[in-house]
């Protein structure tokens, strides 16, 4: 059955979600794992594929976004459903993506802006409603 773990971030400072998105999927990379980004829209696609190259200065990514046809470890989705089950899924969208069970684990990102906070509760109760394992991470 998916794991599901949310971090949850303080503040609200915009870019935090996605900084720490680019951490994990470093991390799950490092590991050897593949991983598929789900992001609300193409705009935080893009947004999230220039940040993959610049967020720490020694390291690399490999990353692209999905539909254009490339293949790497990491690939950035908008809204739109992975091409293969991958090890790690990071949803930074509001909503639980409908794939979500294809992967071992969902990472769910949640900072202290209203509008994610509030999603992120909702998102929450739908996989604790399921039965699904949910740890919670206060960074």
């Amino acid at each position: 059955m998916t794991e599901i773990d949310f971090y949850v971030l303080p503040g609200s400072a915009p870019g935090k979600r996605e900084v720490l998105a680019c951490r994990l999927a470093e991390k799950a990379w490092s590991l050897g794992h593949e991983v598929f980004v789900n992001t609300p829209d193409a705009s935080v696609a893009r947004q999230l594929d220039e940040l993959l190259w610049s967020f720490r200065d020694i390291s690399f990514v490999p990353h692209a976004l999905a539909g254009n046809g490339e293949s790497a470890p990491v690939l950035i989705g908008a809204g739109a459903e992975p091409p293969a089950s991958s090890y790690l899924l990071i949803n930074l969208a509001a909503e639980v993506p409908a794939f979500f069970s294809r992967f071992e684990r969902v990472a769910e990102i949640v900072s202290e802006e209203p509008a994610v906070r509030d999603a992120g509760r909702e998102r929450f109760r739908f996989y604790r409603d399921r039965g699904y394992s949910l740890r919670t991470h206060k960074l």
